[in-house]
């Protein structure tokens, strides 16, 4: 499906009267319109204040809603690769925060910046040569993933729904070309590297053959689930599948 952007005239009584006005003194009048698309606002990127991103901050610790919202993988959907470990992954964000600084964000509280900065709706995983050397701060008409495409433009637009940002024509129309050929935008968890299956190698510390919470906090991979190739390995003393909440 697509979206072909629409010009929205605002028919008030006060501007009315001016084209009356201009109509009057035989003057072209001015187009009082704006371009929409998506419900967004098409305008060109913005910097109206100083990108500084320490007005983006965020605690690392939202890695861990991020895990936990993929069912305890840490997976990057971009390629779909797992990691055994939180140390291998960095925090991304799909809509980067310097691109939404010039998208509206800019004119908006450092309150808001902030809850921009950790929206679980605008975060995933991502190597770090992904994440800093590839993706970086680029938008959609510059840069889009291997994998979960569909998954990655629509999150793009519902972000920028949600903070009222605007996006330019370049955008809009790369992410049309993406939608023209998805059946969902749902996250797909492909085939990937695979968790290790040795737990004596990867999170068994001492060796013993079992791995306990302190192992698991210190790898980076609690909490556990039971779809965690480490579960097995450890103690789940109420059997809700999973451990060390």
């Amino acid at each position: 499906m697509t979206f072909a952007p629409k010009r929205v005239y605002l028919n008030l009584p006060g501007n009315f009267f001016f084209l009356l006005v201009y109509l009057g003194l035989g003057i072209q009048p001015p187009l009082f319109a704006e371009e929409m698309w998506h419900g967004l606002r098409v305008a060109p990127e913005n910097r109206c204040a100083p990108y500084e991103r320490n007005d983006y901050s965020y605690s690392q610790s939202v890695e861990l809603e991020i895990i936990r919202s993929m069912d305890g993988r840490i997976y990057s959907p971009y390629t779909g690769r797992y990691f055994n470990f939180r140390t291998q992954t960095d925090i991304e964000h799909m809509v980067a925060t310097s691109e939404a600084h010039d998208s509206g964000l800019c004119a908006r509280s450092n309150k808001v910046k902030r809850q921009f900065a950790s929206d679980l709706d605008n975060l995933t995983l991502a190597s770090p040569i992904v994440n800093r050397e590839q993706k970086s701060y680029f938008d959609a008409a510059e840069w889009l993933p291997q994998l979960n495409k569909c998954w990655f433009v629509h999150r793009n637009v519902q972000i920028r729904l949600k903070y009222q940002l605007t996006i330019d024509r370049k955008e809009a129309k790369a992410i049309d070309r993406v939608i023209e050929n998805c059946d969902s935008f749902e996250m797909v968890f492909h085939e990937g590297t695979p968790y290790s299956p040795k737990p004596t190698s990867e999170w068994d510390e001492n060796g013993d053959g079992r791995v306990t919470c302190n192992e698991a906090r210190k790898a980076g991979i609690a909490p556990v689930y039971a779809n965690h190739p480490a579960y097995k390995f450890m103690r789940d003393g109420d059997g809700d599948g999973v451990v060390c909440e």
